[in-house]
């Protein structure tokens, strides 16, 4: 896959300035109507590069489990962050991803030095420097990399989720408003890991599916 930008400039900057402990840290799954949201903090040695390494968004499945393999490997460490639907529910989306993300960066740091975080897009209150990339995801391989390692740690999730309620459509939809999806809430009702406060769930709430 062509990379139209240098998404090492980030990295390369912070290097020049001679920070090498570098964190990219990215989300997962705000959208769906069912399951958490889940987030990467990812920290890559120095200069590291993987050829076609992007925005997780716009990679197969298989290149992400692929590339999910080979950063699990070779990152200096990888913290993961993980609010449930009820979570979600009770705070909101935003500050819920807020709290992943603290998350998954705390846990990162028990595994290496962080000098410097990358977050893509959202705005946190951490006491490391840090910046925040407007589509990080694509432009920055650290980021790059949290978004694959977020993405494929989510998907995992809503597959085992399918294998209790198929008839939802996880394994596809991971949680997100499809056709299928919305027909079968409003044919089964709504099970614990939907989340209460998106439409069309909320309208689903006295219906609640009994399966187990």
């Amino acid at each position: 896959m062509k990379i139209d930008i240098d998404n090492r400039a980030f990295e390369k900057e912070l290097n020049e300035k001679g920070v090498f402990y570098i964190a990219g840290v990215d989300e997962v799954g705000r959208g769906p109507l069912a399951g958490p949201v889940v987030t990467a903090c990812v920290v890559l040695p120095k200069d590291y590069y993987l050829e076609g390494l992007t925005d997780s968004k716009k990679l197969s499945k298989k290149q992400r489990e692929k590339f999910y393999d080979i950063i699990m490997n070779d990152a200096l460490g990888v913290g993961i962050g993980i609010k449930s639907e009820k979570v979600i529910d009770e705070v909101n989306i935003y500050e819920a991803t807020k709290l992943a993300m603290y998350e998954a960066i705390e846990n990162c740091k028990s595994k290496t030095k962080i000098e410097h975080v990358l977050i893509d897009a959202m705005k946190l209150d951490l006491d490391i420097p840090h910046t925040s990339i407007i589509k990080g995801d694509f432009k920055s391989i650290t980021i790059s990399a949290a978004s694959v390692i977020a993405k494929v740690t989510r998907d995992r999730m809503m597959e085992e989720l399918d294998k209790k309620y198929p008839m939802y459509g996880f394994k596809d939809n991971v949680g997100y408003g499809t056709k299928k999806h919305i027909e079968a809430i409003n044919k089964y009702g709504i099970i614990d890991e939907h989340r209460k406060t998106f439409k069309p769930v909320c309208d689903n709430l006295d219906r609640i599916n009994n399966i187990k």
